[in-house]
């Protein structure tokens, strides 16, 4: 099955919503529709203006027409002892229930990975719970015990993710502290 790489800046109506479709099936969230994220979605990314390497994309695999996995990779720069370092936001990962077991998410995930592996970006960040951590641990990511926040909320000093498994992806040195 093949991946394709959809640029979120230029992404179609239809594509959008094929992943959206997929998404809210596997994600149900107050108030989150097919139809609010597929118009989120196709205004989110149109004015990125970030490095060319690091445009905002979701990966994607279909079959007959309908999306069986998705993930959405992004950048986001955040703020560390380091600086600031723009890390790949990775996020709705998911795969057709009825497709489960064919490894297709792993697909996805390494897809996204490969953009730290090639030097795009140095880090990974994303979240995850606790049953599926063990995936993403046999794909080289680690926990983190860093303090995550958003400092452009509402509440700045609130936790920036819903779970409290926080990753990153590569293990390699160069975490900031």
């Amino acid at each position: 099955m093949e991946i394709e790489t959809l640029d979120l800046r230029k992404i179609s109506e239809p594509e959008v919503r094929a992943a959206a479709t997929l998404v809210c099936a596997n994600w149900t969230k107050p108030g989150r529709t097919v139809e609010s994220m597929t118009a989120d979605m196709l205004e989110r990314w149109k004015a990125y203006d970030g490095p060319e390497s690091q445009f905002p994309r979701s990966f994607m695999i279909r079959e007959a027409g309908r999306a069986i996995a998705h993930a959405t990779v992004e950048p986001r720069t955040i703020g560390t002892s380091a600086g600031d370092i723009t890390v790949l936001a990775l996020a709705r990962v998911c795969t057709d229930p009825a497709v489960r077991g064919k490894h297709l998410g792993l697909a996805m995930a390494r897809a996204a990975f490969e953009l730290v592996d090639n030097g795009t970006f140095a880090f990974s960040l994303f979240q995850t719970t606790e049953p599926i951590k063990p995936f993403y641990d046999r794909l080289g990511a680690v926990a983190i015990e860093n303090l995550c926040v958003n400092s452009t909320a509402e509440n700045p000093t609130a936790p920036a993710f819903w779970s409290p498994v926080i990753m990153r992806y590569s293990a390699k040195p160069g975490w900031p502290s």
